[in-house]
């Protein structure tokens, strides 16, 4: 293996160079090159999964979780599931050249604010092979260059992809080096990843809390990133029982180990002994470990919480239970113990409704509708990069246009200031 610094300053030069023909590639140019992509994927299914296979026995060989393993594992289902990303990326419309703004100054300047690529992103991300291709395809639609760096344990499933996206971009007349793969296991490439200030624009982490960690510690390059996914969901005086039984039995039970799966739940006094005593015992029913606060803790089958449980990322079937005096409380211990990704409020109230949506400042805020809905897919997306939780302009779901800036465009006319 090539020393690895001067490696990545390769490829960081290679994706510069490319960044700069893809600013101004054709709509016609990405769609195809990312049709073509999907075709490769499909064609080449058998390979893929046969490279899949070395990566499972790996996989094992580390000793990885059973939910691990299963983000790992590509069948034939799963290929075609990334086929089908690919396909509907390719049909989003293309946001680069998209005009935000226009407006006329009495100067006789005319004033266009303008989307534009970001450059080179880098995506450094864990397991899940399908990151490779939702990755490599969003940065393509949106005008820029990528640096993709696996898990390790994704290693071969990663490069089978990568290659069918490459087959994809030279179908389409667009430089191979749009797409890059980080070519080795060893942990020093992620190192100088984060410190390419003269390459990357910034890093797109996508994995586990220790991946994202790392990433926002030792970058030197701005990132797009959450760290966890602490979702609370508060059941005020004013729900509705039926809607609040189904939406946290979802939000909890779906899909435990998504960053929308939720966390804790914060439930008013007034309904404690309604509603929060139904949810309570049909999350127990569904085999939900409940771990709840004083008054909640004297349900049956109920865990005592302790001081830890309180912001606690579980990823599992448990879920943290307290009652609040008011909406003001439960904001306030959202605020506390929050993680600015997703929250919600189960409420017919209206006003209640706006002032959680007001007072609170994640990323996602949702009324009577399940957080597993915190999805770039779900949002029509087509497909995300990952969910960002910082106060840079990518908040939420990351799709094409959130990898994308904005310039000014100005037409005058012999115009002088005077």
């Amino acid at each position: 293996m090539t020393h690895i610094p001067e490696m990545m300053q390769q490829m960081g030069q290679k994706a510069r160079a490319a960044a700069a023909e893809l600013a101004f590639a054709s709509s016609d140019q990405k769609r195809d090159a990312l049709l073509a992509a999907a075709a490769a994927v499909w064609a080449q299914r058998e390979e893929i999964i046969a490279a899949n296979a070395k990566d499972m026995a790996y996989g094992a060989e580390k000793g990885l979780s059973p939910a691990m393993m299963d983000r790992l594992m590509l069948d034939e289902a799963r290929v075609g599931s990334i086929v089908e990303g690919l396909k509907a990326v390719a049909g989003q419309t293309d946001p680069v050249g998209e005009i935000l703004e226009e407006w006329d100054r009495p100067s006789g300047l005319h004033i266009r604010r303008v989307r534009t690529p970001l450059g080179v992103i880098g995506v450094i991300y864990e397991s899940r092979p399908n990151v490779t291709a939702d990755a490599g395809a969003l940065c393509l639609k949106a005008g820029n260059a990528v640096i993709l760096r696996g898990g390790s344990e994704g290693f071969h499933s990663s490069s089978a992809l990568h290659g069918c996206l490459v087959a994809g971009l030279k179908a389409a007349g667009l430089p191979e080096e749009s797409i890059q793969l980080v070519p080795t296991r060893e942990r020093a490439a992620v190192s100088e990843m984060l410190t390419m200030t003269d390459y990357i624009d910034v890093i797109v982490p996508r994995g586990g809390k220790g991946l994202v960690g790392l990433v926002q510690r030792e970058a030197r390059v701005p990132v797009f990133a959450h760290l966890e996914g602490i979702v609370h969901i508060y059941v005020d005086a004013e729900a509705d029982p039926m809607k609040a039984l189904n939406v946290i039995l979802n939000a909890k039970t779906r899909r435990t180990g998504i960053c929308g799966a939720a966390e804790c739940l914060l439930i008013h006094k007034d309904v404690m002994s309604t509603i929060g005593q139904g949810v309570i015992k049909a999350l127990l029913d569904a085999g939900v470990e409940v771990r709840g606060d004083e008054e909640i803790s004297t349900i049956e089958g109920v865990t005592p919480a302790s001081s830890s449980d309180w912001g606690c990322e579980y990823l599992d079937m448990i879920i943290a239970a307290k009652t609040v005096g008011s909406l003001d409380e439960a904001i306030a211990h959202i605020r506390e113990f929050g993680s600015n990704h997703t929250d919600c409020i189960l409420t017919e109230d209206d006003g209640a409704a706006e002032r959680f949506f007001q007072r609170l400042d994640s990323a996602i805020l949702m009324r009577n509708a399940s957080t597993q809905f915190a999805d770039g897919g779900e949002f029509g997306m087509g497909a995300e990069i990952g969910i960002a939780t910082g106060k840079m302009h990518a908040r939420g779901p990351v799709g094409a246009a959130q990898l994308t800036s904005f310039k000014y465009l100005v037409d005058g006319d012999g115009t002088v200031r005077g």
